[in-house]
């Protein structure tokens, strides 16, 4: 059985920094992509970043140049460093890893609140 497990959310100014923090257990049959989601209440789960496991990343508009993900398959962790935080970055932050079967992990989410 796979665990995801994120850490690292929390409570942050605006123009703050916040390292999100990702790690699967168990057995993954290959990993083709990691991937950081995110929810705000009332409104629907979105892609932040993700990077596979040739090395490329996508990120939301909403955070190019302020974000940056980074991952290890081999520990199977990945990361999301959080540069210039803004309020409407609020959100709890999901992980998800995909293996090549197509199988998807997620985990419970952490809490990012940014506000003064």
């Amino acid at each position: 059985q796979v665990h995801v497990v994120e850490s690292g959310g929390g409570l942050v100014q605006p123009g703050g920094s916040l390292r999100l923090s990702c790690a699967a257990s168990g057995s993954i049959f290959g990993i083709a992509v990691m991937g950081w989601y995110r929810q705000a209440p009332g409104k629907e789960r979105e892609l932040v970043a993700l990077i596979r496991d040739i090395g490329t990343t996508n990120y939301a508009d909403s955070v190019k140049g302020r974000f940056t993900i980074s991952g290890d398959n081999s520990k199977k962790t990945v990361y999301l460093q959080m540069n210039v935080l803004k309020p409407e970055d609020t959100a709890r932050y999901y992980c998800k890893i995909t293996s090549y079967g197509a199988q998807n992990y997620w985990g419970q989410g952490t809490q990012v609140t940014v506000s003064s």
